[in-house]
């Protein structure tokens, strides 16, 4: 069983609440647009991270991160990527690679909208946690929790840090 912290579109912002929410959990997944290394430094040194690169993300962070990744979690497979789409209307690259693919999970960001969408036409789970960030039209800052057990998401909980823009960095 690992508990799940899943973030999104921090744009070089990572609010300090962040540490009280993922305390407890055994890994962060961040779904692109990282914004600085500070940020993935941050977070790396705080619990072990997987993330992918976003499209405002510079040379760096595209060199220390893949577009996208594919692993296991307690049974489950996983495709994250940045630019995704969501169930009906994915990114032309999705459409393609999902019958190949074929993930139980699907996460992204990019949209700084959270979605939580079983996607019953490929059988998986869709998860964007929004944004938690302060660049964005997002109005609150948001962050999903939840725990991958025997091949289930189990415990989600979708978290709101407040308007965007408040809160203090933690870098």
């Amino acid at each position: 069983m690992k508990r799940i912290g899943l973030m999104s579109d921090t744009h070089g912002f990572l609010d300090e609440r962040v540490a009280h929410y993922f305390d407890a959990c055994d890994e962060i997944w961040h779904a692109g647009d990282i914004g600085t290394e500070a940020v993935a430094d941050w977070l790396e040194s705080f619990k072990p991270l997987r993330a992918v690169y976003g499209n405002i993300d510079g040379p760096a962070l595209r060199q220390r991160y893949a577009e996208d990744v594919l692993f296991s979690c307690e049974g489950l497979k996983v495709w994250m990527i940045h630019i995704g789409g969501y169930p009906g209307r994915y990114v032309p690259r999705v459409k393609k690679l999902l019958p190949k693919y074929q993930p139980d999970l699907f996460v992204c960001g990019h949209s700084h909208i959270l979605k939580v969408m079983p996607d019953t036409r490929h059988h998986l789970l869709h998860l964007n946690p929004g944004a938690c960030g302060r660049e964005g039209f997002h109005k609150v800052n948001t962050l999903l929790r939840f725990t991958c057990h025997e091949g289930q998401v189990r415990d989600l909980e979708v978290i709101e840090l407040g308007p965007r823009g408040a809160g203090r960095s933690l870098v």
